[in-house]
């Protein structure tokens, strides 16, 4: 019965293992893990798809003891969750003070359409089929190739279009569209 009204406050509270140590930790996981994931392709176009899920997870997995050793305390939590946070919100404000930084953090975008004319060797760098483009395309109701001047992926892995008729469109009657 003592058990169940025993509260070891040291344990929640006081860190196991060297705060710094918990920090480089943090950071070194956080970069590496940040590396790998800039430069794999988005394969699934604009979502987060099974096997994007399934890196995610496997990562955390493999990451956690790499990350914390074997941490037992809120604080140390606390602290690997505010590592993780301080390099997210740090890369994403240099690459807003630094543009050529911002280059290496999201990738330009892709060129795979250009006058009508799939480029093959871009969609194969991003692991895209002719199937799955064309399903992209119609779904922002682009038909046939040809109709499309310039086709990108994005940097978030979405598609944009600008199609030879909205091109040759007066700016007036692009805007009533």
């Amino acid at each position: 019965m003592d058990k169940w009204l025993y509260i070891d406050w040291q344990e929640i509270f006081v860190p196991s293992i060297s705060i710094l140590e918990l920090i480089i930790r943090g950071s070194l996981v956080y970069l590496a893990l940040f590396a790998v994931l800039r430069f794999l392709p988005s394969r699934q176009m604009g979502t987060l798809g099974i096997t994007d899920l399934l890196v995610v997870v496997l990562f955390a997995e493999a990451a956690q003891n790499a990350m914390a050793s074997h941490y037992t305390s809120i604080t140390e939590g606390g602290i690997l969750v505010g590592t993780v946070i301080f390099w997210s919100y740090f890369l994403n404000w240099l690459g807003y003070k630094l543009p050529k930084f911002q280059r290496f953090l999201n990738p330009p975008p892709l060129l795979l359409v250009k006058n009508g004319q799939m480029i093959y060797r871009h969609l194969e760098k991003a692991l895209i089929t002719e199937d799955e483009l064309m399903s992209k395309l119609r779904q922002q109701g682009v038909e046939f190739i040809a109709e499309v001047k310039l086709a990108y992926m994005e940097s978030d892995g979405g598609i944009s279009i600008i199609t030879s008729e909205t091109a040759t469109l007066p700016p007036a009657k692009q805007k009533a569209q």
